[in-house]
């Protein structure tokens, strides 16, 4: 039996065998070395029909009692334990973060397709810590040059009906893809290991097979009617009768193989080659009377990686870094701590703590929601590519000054739910429209043993992307990420319109966290964290942050404690995944629903898909935490 056999099915129904070890019950289990895979968590199945269809990806359910992982030198977290793994013994060889990051995509975008990959981009956050500097690196998909504004409203402006099937199943949801590029670029300046041999465990992957996770197989179930769309996804993620393959299957990919050697070999071969050539016909295919792409070959070619400026900001003590535009995640982060470091939020900590991070206090989440209404707020109203839209006053310091905050926050009440807020008063450039959620995304979080560290949120937009296949790999759907109306309703242009060569607003929010250092005192890494989720990371990362910071949890009992908070929507979300929440009765019988609906919250229960981790600093090494909701593992040379 293959090694990969012994991931039968990673999340539910779970049995992992350790490394090496007998599987007999009475013989004591060795302690785990580096890089093993090993059970954590006991799996509980999602209920049916628990979940929205606007939510992330699909909820397959949740992991009690996960306990957090303690490494002495390296750690790493992804969304697949083969992920994590793979990853884990470039750190353990001597590898840099910024290695083990090109090894953790490479084979993320073969076992779980449906989430990132080639096809797609990302965000990253990179800590040198020699230089004592860090890094943002924009990978995100642009829109081709021919893209116009009503690009995602109509085919042309001469046939102005919708694209067909619709507007994400067509080939104008495709960006250009920036994933390969931006991983060429950190490993140009931060590699250590020959970039051509990282790809070394995806192709041994694709050549000999892997078992099809229960998260994979839900995932073919709930989109099989779009993939059946295209004939490569067809014949990859379904058997010959068009019926979903599933747990009992092993997928072999021979194309994916051959395309990450010639990638190997010289990285911009997927811009200017074979490969982009084959993007380009796979986007512009019209079968079954879809609506072609006009991304071109020199779309492809002159793609570019930004360097943009981390957006870093205080709260508690520490230095808070994220993502800035396009991406409105580390914006809405920084403003919404920013709003909550007016309120004791240690008074509010969650009761019952163990484990699964306890029952979180009716105040605190509360006032995290509000925090978040007012960030999304402006998020909506202000933020996108400001290579096109200026932020207001040019510069993030202007949504995220304290006397401005300060005023943000005195109009959260105690006593109520504001419902929905009003964005602050800075004028245009746009009307407020409602967003566009995100749904295919992974997050990948390292450390090495140099101490470097890097936050990538990876992502091809929705599941399986617009649901084209092409040598191997899916491409995304970012563009659905553009407003497809232009104006808003008062005529107003909308700041995230499409325009050619302009990148969508994201929600990604891949998170460093430092101590505060002292004028000419370097900084000390304090934390990696991050999550897919959509237009919901915000609110995944902001309830990890505030759970290390105010509750005191550790990284796993946060990313473990319910998932929480609020767009700017009358909406309260409340994770019905977690053990602890009552569902039942429409909630009526949980003290925290029953607590917010009393503040006027409309609660909304239906299953949250937060894929978070977190390594935070300790004495000696580091400590991690894996989302209980997803399949990932955290794996470091455990001590």
């Amino acid at each position: 039996m293959r090694a990969t056999r012994r991931l039968m099915a990673p999340l539910l129904g779970l049995t992992l065998i350790l490394a090496g070890c007998s599987a007999e019950p009475e013989t004591p289990a060795a302690p785990p070395g580096p890089c093993e895979i090993v059970t954590n968590g006991t799996p509980e199945a999602a209920a049916a029909g628990a979940q929205d269809e606007s939510d992330p990806e699909t909820a397959t359910g949740y992991r009690t009692d996960m306990t957090a992982v303690h490494t002495q030198r390296y750690a790493v977290a992804t969304a697949n334990p083969l992920a994590t793994q793979a990853a884990c013994e470039v750190l353990r060889d001597g590898g840099s973060a910024a290695d083990a990051l090109v090894t953790a995509q490479a084979v993320l975008g073969l076992v779980e397709p449906q989430s990132s990959g080639l096809g797609g981009g990302g965000f990253l956050l990179y800590y040198d810590a020699a230089a004592d500097s860090v890094q943002a690196f924009d990978g995100r998909e642009v829109a081709p040059g021919a893209a116009t504004e009503n690009y995602l409203r109509w085919v042309s402006d001469t046939d102005r009906t919708e694209p067909k099937p619709d507007a994400r199943s067509s080939g104008r949801s495709i960006g250009v893809p920036g994933i390969v590029r931006m991983l060429s670029d950190v490993h140009t300046e931060h590699g250590t290991t020959p970039w051509r041999d990282l790809f070394g465990p995806a192709v041994t992957l694709a050549d000999d097979g892997f078992d099809v996770s229960p998260r994979l197989s839900a995932a073919i179930a709930e989109a099989a009617p779009k993939l059946r769309l295209d004939e490569d996804a067809a014949a990859y993620f379904l058997e010959a009768d068009g019926s979903p393959k599933t747990t009992e299957s092993t997928l072999t990919n021979p194309a994916y193989a051959k395309t990450l050697g010639t990638i190997a070999s010289d990285p911009d071969a997927f811009y200017t080659g074979d490969i982009a050539r084959d993007i380009v016909a796979a986007a512009a295919d019209t079968s079954g009377g879809r609506t072609p792409s006009l991304m071109t070959v020199e779309d492809l070619a002159a793609y570019t990686v930004k360097n943009r400026e981390p957006l870093c900001a205080p709260y508690r003590g520490k230095e808070i870094c994220g993502m800035p535009p396009p991406s409105s995640g580390g914006i809405a982060v920084a403003a919404t701590l920013g709003i909550l470091e007016r309120f004791p939020m240690n008074q509010h900590k969650p009761t019952e703590v163990d484990l699964n991070g306890g029952r979180p206090a009716v105040m605190g989440v509360h006032l995290i929601s509000e925090a978040e209404r007012l960030a999304y707020a402006d998020r909506d109203r202000y933020v996108a590519d400001t290579d096109f839209v200026p932020l207001p006053g040019g510069s993030p310091e202007t949504l995220l000054a304290s006397d401005y905050l300060a005023g943000r926050a005195a109009l959260i009440s105690p006593d109520r739910t504001m419902g929905t807020a009003k964005p602050g008063e800075f004028g245009p450039p746009a009307a407020p429209v409602a967003p566009t959620p995100e749904h295919g995304t992974s997050h990948i979080s390292v450390i090495d043993q140099q101490g470097n560290a890097a936050s990538l949120t990876t992502t091809i937009e929705s599941a399986f992307g617009s649901f084209h296949m092409v040598d191997g790999f899916l491409l995304n759907n970012q563009l659905t990420d553009f407003s497809a109306e232009p104006a808003g309703p008062d005529g107003v242009p909308v700041a995230n319109r499409v325009e050619p060569g302009k990148r969508p607003r994201s929600t990604m929010a891949p998170t460093l966290v430092f101590d505060h250092a002292g004028p000419g005192t370097p900084r000390e890494l304090y934390a990696v964290a991050g999550s897919p989720g959509g237009s919901t990371i915000i609110q995944f990362v902001v309830k990890t942050l505030v759970g290390m910071l105010d509750w005191g949890l550790d990284p796993q009992q946060a990313v473990s404690m319910v998932d929480f908070g609020a767009d700017n929507s009358p909406e309260t979300n409340v994770g019905g995944e977690h053990p602890v929440i009552d569902t039942a009765d429409n909630g009526d019988n949980d003290p925290l629903v029953q607590g917010l609906r009393r503040l006027g919250h409309k609660v909304d229960l239906a299953d949250q898909s937060s894929g978070l981790s977190a390594i935070v600093r300790s004495t000696p090494g580091w400590t991690g935490g894996a989302d209980p909701r997803r399949e990932g593992l955290v794996m470091g040379d455990v001590r």
